[in-house]
């Protein structure tokens, strides 16, 4: 029997087990995509009348599907740039030495992402209409954007902290060694190597929050992209069924199209890092004096 590296390759018995197990699979999937086929057409969801409107006119994408997008890219980008920054600083705030900061971050943090954020919604939507004169017509995306924000931010201070504490130790080390304080270790050492190992789980949090924008449109009447399948069935013969694709197919290719930008940006950063890190050396006035190390790419041939 030959081996592999990582593992024994399979035996005779093995293999016709894995082949019977793929068929059974193949089977009962297709069983699956078949009742569900048949159960659609038996309601008569497949007819050509309940999709027409998708493919031969423009007024559902322009009166429905596109206000309801621009809302959902709108609610999603406020929420990220205010959301990453403040993760950014609570996740380096949690691993200050100073317990006062230390503390309160740890606070927020846990108390924010142990609470729905459906319920940071409410809540906000609750007060902007109390104790804000926020125009009425507004107010949901306000509402959107703050619960995301309080939420996502929570959840990204702890992708922060777990993306900077998951780098050997000997870099602190080193850093400490050569005289740096541990503000300029943390900006010029820890931070731009974390930020690699750290980008697929920001993306996925992205990702979270563009499909949380619909939590809006369920409760707080934010004219989002799912929202626009209430009335958009309504208008065009009950297809609901039609809609609710239509509209996962949309959320599915900009999620597809978002992961797809973060594993080039992901392999980008990998393979064309312009510096190995932080070089120091004696400022002319004294003290340490931090600049980039250039390094010369792979192929890279000097020039005279």
């Amino acid at each position: 029997m030959t081996t592999s590296v990582l593992f024994d390759a399979q035996g005779p018995r093995a293999k016709r087990r894995n082949v019977l197990y793929t068929v059974v699979f193949v089977a009962a999937l297709a069983a699956l995509a078949w009742w569900v086929v048949s159960s659609l057409a038996e309601k008569n969801q497949l007819d050509w009348i309940k999709w027409k409107p998708f493919f031969t006119s423009s007024l559902p994408w322009q009166t429905y599907i596109w206000p309801g997008l621009q809302n959902t890219l709108k609610a999603a980008f406020f929420a990220l740039i205010i959301a990453l920054p403040l993760g950014a600083l609570f996740g380096i705030g949690r691993l200050s030495d100073h317990r006062w900061v230390r503390m309160p971050a740890g606070v927020v943090v846990e108390f924010f992402r142990a609470i729905p954020v459906l319920i940071l919604m409410i809540a906000a939507n609750a007060m902007y209409s109390e104790y804000t004169t926020i125009a009425s017509d507004v107010r949901p995306l306000y509402a959107v954007v703050t619960g995301l924000v309080l939420y996502n931010a929570s959840v990204l201070a702890e992708i922060v902290r777990a993306g900077i504490l998951s780098l050997p130790q000997g870099q602190t080390d080193a850093a400490k060694a050569i005289g740096m304080r541990k503000g300029q270790t943390m900006r010029f050492v820890l931070l731009p190597q974390s930020v690699t190992a750290m980008l697929p789980a920001i993306v996925s949090q992205v990702v979270v929050i563009v499909k949380d924008t619909a939590l809006g449109g369920a409760v707080l009447t934010f004219p989002e992209l799912l929202a626009s399948v209430r009335p958009m069935s309504a208008n065009y013969g009950a297809n609901t069924i039609a809609c609710f694709t239509v509209i996962a197919l949309i959320f599915v290719a900009l999620n597809f199209a978002l992961t797809s930008f973060a594993s080039w940006l992901e392999g980008r950063l990998r393979r064309g890092k312009k510096s190995t890190g932080a070089v120091v050396g004696a400022a002319p006035g004294g003290g340490l004096e931090i600049t980039e190390a250039p390094v010369t790419k792979t192929g890279d041939t000097d020039q005279a």
